[in-house]
């Protein structure tokens, strides 16, 4: 059995009153954990609210009243809740989860305000680390400062030592200082790269910001993380997800991350189950994994291919029918082909493997429904889960299109919140109205899951939901909702969060609901989500995270009170 994360203190039932009901359990099926007197939110259609669970090792046995479950505890330990708010387990649908476990000991410059702040924390942390050594992460927004884009010069003071690659908080551009420039060998003789772009001055002096498939000119230099790196940076970003109640995360990764998460997985270190996707372009390598090892287990699973159509909004990368409002002359980019994007999935579908493809832009989204319609129809029928990822800005036309092509909507709700602040800048007020279109893709019955896009965005699911029933924008000036029309409920969000995101991974008969027979993944909540209002929803804290039975996180002073 696995071991829990650390010691976790609970307010244990002792000397219950056994009745003549208790069931006679073996050793193999015997209770080990029972939780009574709680608001449990099942996420089980069926039965939607219990007050109770019981779980014999990984799995749930019981879910009902507290006197079901107090009838057949047995020798289990026993917690009461005393009231307190239970869910499954988030599935964070959506992740680069070991790229968050590496920016947490990384420079944070998600909320520096100005160019003046990106330069401090840069030569701060820099003094904290050997000369030569690269300095990566970082997550600027230059939307903080009004949004001009960061410039080399604004950092090569600070760092005169020191390679600096620091990106944008969507992934989509990042700044190298002149060293890193150097190691690169960019110069303003540098051709452009198809798919990306590379910043120049009026000069043609590179500014050091590289878009989307340029970044691939730095990046191929920035030195390799070692093994011992991965797996400290895996430890890392578990830790972390547990304190926000995700015990699941699809993550969107590569080969190398694939083989990190398969070590520790042989090494029964796993506390945070795991949908690794890997990149598009090489399904033949996915395709004869799955002919030789099958997809992995409830820890670790394999299968699904992640490709890209576009960039983002904030890059002015995401790929548009009409130009930007604000850049005329720009509608974005085009990261892999047309022709590319349909020979993959076309044989990639044929070797029966999943699709999860990154689309933000009206265009790209467009574009994409198209290729995975052509490719269905080619194919035939099959449960195939096609998935599009993030499907940020869409048509009317095309949202009643994820219902009828059975594709599924994999989405960020905090990136409403994020966005919102400068959106209509980029692109006006009509396409604003289908930007992030929750409600309107569940009034057509698509299937709409949730994640977060960690590093992007926050881990938080809390943070999701609030983002979701809210759309309050984070800077305060939309505080009925921007876009409001869009807008739901605590129970769809939470839906979108377990039951629905369990479905994309083809994880639905064993997680996702609080039921009997399924994986003892669950979280405890200092409040009802359901019940307080929607304002105060981020305020609500997690205060356990079970996994397979076991804590993995808990606040213990809170609960031993």
């Amino acid at each position: 059995m696995r071991k829990p994360a650390r010691a976790v203190s609970w307010l244990v039932v002792v000397g219950l009153s056994m009745t003549s009901a208790c069931r006679t359990a073996s050793n193999d099926d015997a209770p080990t954990l029972a939780v009574l007197n709680a608001t449990i939110w099942t996420g089980d259609p069926e039965h939607p609210l219990a007050e109770a669970l019981l779980v014999s090792g990984e799995r749930i046995v019981t879910v009902g009243t507290s006197a079901d479950v107090r009838s057949q505890v047995g020798d289990a330990t026993v917690i009461d809740a005393t009231g307190r708010f239970i869910v499954p387990g988030f599935i964070d649908a959506h992740s680069h989860f070991l790229d968050g476990g590496f920016r947490l000991a990384s420079v944070q410059l998600r909320d520096a305000d100005s160019p003046a702040e990106l330069s401090r924390r840069i030569g701060e942390f820099a003094a904290t680390v050997p000369p030569g050594t690269w300095i990566t992460g970082g997550d600027w927004d230059h939307q903080r400062w009004g949004g001009e884009l960061p410039h080399r010069e604004m950092i090569d003071e600070a760092s005169p030592d020191h390679p600096v690659w620091v990106h944008r908080l969507d992934g989509h551009m990042a700044l190298a200082n002149s060293k890193a420039l150097e190691a690169a060998g960019i110069t303003r003789e540098t051709e452009e790269v198809p798919g990306g772009t590379i910043e120049r001055d009026i000069s043609g002096e590179p500014t050091g910001v590289l878009k989307d498939n340029a970044m691939e000119l730095v990046a191929s230099v920035v030195p390799a993380p070692t093994d011992d790196d991965f797996d400290r940076a895996l430890d890392q970003a578990m830790a972390h997800v547990a304190t926000v109640g995700i015990t699941s995360v699809h993550h969107m990764g590569s080969w190398a991350e694939l083989d990190v998460l398969r070590r520790a997985q042989a090494r029964d270190a796993l506390r945070t189950r795991v949908r690794a996707a890997v990149p598009l372009s090489e399904w033949s390598r996915l395709a004869d994994l799955v002919e030789t090892s099958g997809t992995g287990d409830h820890w670790l699973s394999w299968g699904v291919l992640k490709g890209f159509v576009d960039g983002s909004l904030g890059s002015h990368t995401a790929l548009f029918h009409a130009p930007f409002d604000d850049q005329p002359e720009d509608r974005g980019l085009l990261i892999t082909s047309e022709d590319d994007l349909q020979d993959w999935i076309r044989s990639a579908d044929a070797a029966g493997l999943q699709l999860a493809v990154h689309a933000i832009g009206d265009r790209a989204n467009q574009l994409l429904l198209d290729i995975f319609e052509r490719v269905a129809s080619e194919h035939g029928e099959r449960d195939r889960r096609f998935r599009i990822e993030h499907a940020q800005h869409l048509r009317r036309e095309d949202v009643a299109r994820f219902s009828r092509l059975a594709t599924i909507a994999s989405m960020q709700p905090y990136h409403a919140i994020d966005d919102g602040q400068w959106a209509e800048r980029y692109i006006g007020p009509v396409r604003v109205r289908t930007t992030y279109a929750f409600k309107s893709l569940l009034d057509e019955s698509a299937r709409l899951v949730f994640g977060s896009d960690w590093t992007v965005a926050p881990a938080s699911p809390i943070e999701g939901i609030y983002a979701a029933v809210t759309r309050r924008t984070l800077d305060g000036t939309n505080p009925e909702g921007w876009v409001p029309a869009e807008k739901i409920t605590v129970e769809q969000a939470l839906e979108a969060y377990t039951r629905n995101a369990a479905f994309a991974s083809f994880d639905e008969g064993d997680r996702g609901m609080l039921r009997e027979g399924f994986l003892a993944d669950f979280v405890i909540l200092d409040r009802d989500l359901t019940a307080v209002p929607p304002t105060g929803i981020r305020d609500v804290r997690v205060e356990a995270t079970f996994v397979g039975g076991e804590a993995v996180y808990s606040t213990q002073e809170k609960l031993a009170r």
